[in-house]
């Protein structure tokens, strides 16, 4: 189900959604993320978003977080996003998007998305108060989005208790790339004695080898985690029958694979 919901929520940081973000003053794309991923929790302060977000690095939201509520509102934002996003999704799957399943699949996913628990989900139970858009295009957008971040807040859940904090997860994400950290996007731009820091955190709580690459306690460490956070999110699923889920499977393998030929 990640591998379907993913591509879908995800239009949210593409183009046409950044755009009209940028439209409302904003100054670059990371303005425009952080004011349309964090609308749901109102005004919250810099520190909140950061716990809720959990994995950017030491100030990096307060380089946009309240900024970016003199530029707009949450509410504001909320919709812009959604509109933004919908019209993305929209060109990325095509005549997909007026096909008589969509408001099927749409009215499946939405079942799923707000049915899963909110307790300790704080960015999941924030998007559950907006009201679901009738539109079967945002609608489906829309639950993908819930689903995700139903995911995110319990993959967050995983990550403490396993005690890997938030740059330690981009470090442990780009080890399992084959990459060296400073190649990986999300943290590339910090300075390199911080992440040798974090790297060596990991070395020293036996998850890194001297080379750099996962040692075989690191490698477990990450697959108990990514287990943990697949055993949180199944719960969304639950209210679905057998046929309806595979149903849903079936119905988000095109558009998923719309949206990921659209990216490409």
């Amino acid at each position: 189900m990640f591998e379907l919901v993913e591509p879908i929520a995800t239009v949210t940081f593409s183009e046409v959604p950044n755009e009209a973000f940028l439209a409302l003053g904003m100054r670059n794309y990371w303005d425009g993320y952080f004011a349309g991923r964090a609308a749901p929790l109102g005004p919250a302060p810099a520190e909140v978003v950061h716990a809720v977000f959990y994995n950017f690095a030491d100030g990096e939201v307060a380089r946009h977080i309240p900024w970016v509520w003199g530029k707009t509102t949450p509410e504001e934002a909320i919709a812009v996003r959604e509109r933004g996003s919908a019209a993305a999704l929209r060109q990325m799957i095509g005549e997909l998007a007026d096909s008589p399943g969509l408001v099927r699949v749409a009215d499946l996913a939405t079942r799923a998305a707000v049915s899963a628990p909110t307790e300790g989900r704080v960015l999941y139970a924030a998007l559950r108060a907006l009201d679901v858009p009738e539109e079967p295009v945002a609608r489906l957008w829309h639950a993908a989005t819930l689903l995700r971040e139903h995911r995110g807040d319990g993959h967050n859940a995983a990550l403490v208790a396993h005690g890997i904090g938030g740059t330690e997860a981009h470090v442990l994400i780009a080890l399992s790339l084959g990459m060296r950290p400073e190649e990986f996007g999300r943290i590339h731009h910090l300075p390199k004695a911080r992440l040798a820091a974090v790297v060596d955190g990991l070395r020293d709580r036996g998850l890194v080898d001297a080379a750099g690459g996962f040692t075989d306690a690191g490698q477990e460490t990450r697959e108990r985690i990514e287990a943990l956070t697949d055993e949180l999110a199944a719960p969304a699923y639950d209210v679905l029958g057998t046929d309806e889920l595979d149903e849903l499977v079936a119905a988000l393998e095109p558009i998923a694979a719309a949206v990921r030929a659209a990216d490409d």
